[in-house]
C-alpha cells in the first residue's frame, strides 16, 4: 500500500477462548493487504493475540454474550491496532513488573510487556463500551 492509501477492518469475537484462534487468519489478510514481512507479521500477532485474550479473559471475564473487538487500521504509514472490551479497563502503572525476580516464574503477567515489546506505540483507554487497548507499528 502507499502513504496516501487508508484502510480500516473489524472482527468481533464472542468473549470465549477458543475465538482467538480467528485471530491469526484475521491478520493474515491484514498482513497480505500490507505487505507485511515475516518479522512484522509475528509481532503483530503475537501482541494482537495478547490483547485479544487479555480482553476476553480479564475484560469480559469469559462472558459469551459480550464481545471483544479487533480492528485494524492503516493510515499514514501506521498499522493501529485496537482490542476493545466491555470491561473497566486496567491501570498499567499498578501492574506488577513481570522481569522482576518473584516475577519470572509466574505463568502470566507478560501480555502487555510483550505488546510493549513488540508494538511501537501502546496506549490504554476507556470507550462508550469498556476499555481498550491501542497499538501502534510503524510500516516505513
Amino acid at each position: 500500500m502507499t502513504t496516501n492509501e487508508h484502510f480500516k477492518d473489524v472482527l468481533i469475537l464472542q468473549s470465549d477462548p477458543q475465538q482467538v484462534t480467528k485471530v491469526e487468519h484475521y491478520l493474515e489478510n491484514i498482513s497480505k493487504l500490507l505487505n507485511l514481512d515475516e518479522i512484522q507479521f509475528n509481532k503483530l500477532l503475537v501482541a494482537a493475540t495478547e490483547a485479544v485474550n487479555n480482553g476476553i479473559i480479564h475484560g469480559n471475564n469469559r462472558n459469551p454474550k459480550k464481545k471483544v473487538t479487533l480492528t485494524c487500521e492503516y493510515l499514514n504509514d501506521t498499522l493501529i491496532v485496537t482490542v476493545e472490551d466491555e470491561g473497566t479497563g486496567i491501570n498499567p502503572a499498578a501492574l506488577p513488573d513481570p522481569l522482576s525476580e518473584e516475577n519470572l516464574l509466574r505463568e502470566n503477567g507478560r501480555g502487555i510487556f510483550l505488546m510493549r515489546s513488540l508494538m511501537d506505540e501502546v496506549g490504554f483507554a476507556h470507550t462508550s463500551h469498556g476499555a481498550a487497548v491501542i497499538m501502534k507499528m510503524n510500516l516505513k
